[in-house]
């Protein structure tokens, strides 16, 4: 079964219930506590490695694929690849950009691995594998420099290049989509649609894309100033097989935005919330119980065709959300009349 017609099988399934992410990394690997030595694992680099989660794909596959197993067991069907810092800008900060590929490729080998074991175990429950790309340390839209409006540190080609690295290292190993996650700036989002567009076109074949956008504040706009419907309307071109929302807030605070959002998208809509707002600490306290019932109330106003967890959030929330809607009917979607679809800061459309 080609990529296409997995999209299609996500689809369908889509279409007869609600379907179930998985959860973050790296709220899991915090919990084993590694020092430096075990992010390293016995490797030689020039930097200190702690902290370094997609790492672990090459040192410790066990723990990732630990993880990965934890989440399938808790009842997800979409498990997400430990990509998300997995490309050579932010690499570089642990001084080992060079290290991008070879750390997708077995991302997506273990990931794909666990999901067909999963899926073996149980045929009647299909599980995929999606490459996830994080939306970088840089910004195409911001200068980082208060005096200079003008300045990137990046160009847009050398964002669209990290991510063509990233996901021809994750195609390799396949997954059967892309997901664009965590999406604070829409132009780091383009260069990665166009970066996985011509990947496709390089292996002669079309490349289904899920998208999640992230709020930065309770206005309900990214870092770049769109709002939901208008960061819809910058990448409904694409055609993603997924739309949505992740990290952002806990559920409470997402509602009114996954509200928002569900009459644009013309297609399957996808949130994975954190598990509450952090604690003084950065921690997350949000039992796995109330997530699962917040998110409940969002299937039954029939917003979802696929939810997850994101910060914070851990096999427990994800079997607790497997289980609250389980039964409930999911998001119904249908083409929108023609328009004339306009974004800036804010959606524009003309019938």
């Amino acid at each position: 079964m080609n990529r296409m017609e997995r999209a299609q099988l996500l689809r369908d399934i889509g279409g007869e219930r609600i379907l179930v992410k998985d959860g973050p990394y790296g709220s899991m690997i915090q919990s084993y506590r590694l020092d430096e030595e075990g992010f390293r694992g016995g490797r030689d680099f020039t930097h200190d490695q702690k902290g370094n989660n997609d790492l672990l794909n090459l040192t410790r596959p066990e723990i990732v694929s630990e993880i990965c197993n934890a989440y399938l067991d808790a009842g997800a069907d979409i498990v997400a690849t430990n990509t998300f810092n997995a490309n050579a800008i932010s690499l570089s900060d642990y001084g080992i950009p060079g290290t991008a590929r070879e750390v997708n490729l077995a991302a997506a080998t273990l990931t794909r691995a666990c999901a067909d074991a999963a899926t073996a175990r149980d045929p009647d429950k299909p599980r995929f594998v999606v490459g996830a790309l994080g939306p970088t340390n840089k910004t195409l839209s911001v200068s980082p420099k208060v005096n200079d409006p003008g300045f990137r540190a990046v160009t847009f080609d050398e964002v669209k290049g990290i991510y063509r690295e990233q996901i021809d290292g994750l195609l390799d190993g396949g997954v059967d989509f892309i997901l664009i996650e965590t999406v604070f700036d829409t132009l780091n989002a383009k260069a990665a649609l166009v970066a996985a567009d011509e990947a496709a076109e390089a292996r002669g074949e079309e490349l289904p894309v899920m998208v999640s956008m992230t709020l930065t504040d309770l206005a309900g706009r990214n870092l770049s100033g769109q709002t939901v419907e208008a960061f819809w309307h910058s990448v409904r071109h694409a055609r993603p097989l997924t739309m949505g929302l992740n990290c952002s807030f806990g559920a409470t605070e997402l509602h009114p935005y996954v509200n928002a959002l569900n009459p644009q998208v013309d297609g399957m809509v996808c949130v994975y919330p954190n598990a509450g707002l952090p604690n003084e600490l950065g921690a997350y306290d949000e039992p796995p119980e109330m997530t699962a019932r917040l998110v409940k109330g969002w299937a039954e106003n029939g917003w979802l065709n696929v939810v997850g967890g994101c910060c914070g959030t851990t096999p427990r929330h994800i079997a607790a959300i497997a289980e609250a809607v389980k039964g409930v009917k999911p998001r119904q979607w249908h083409a929108l009349p023609p328009a004339l679809r306009l974004s800036g800061m804010e959606a524009a459309s003309f019938f």
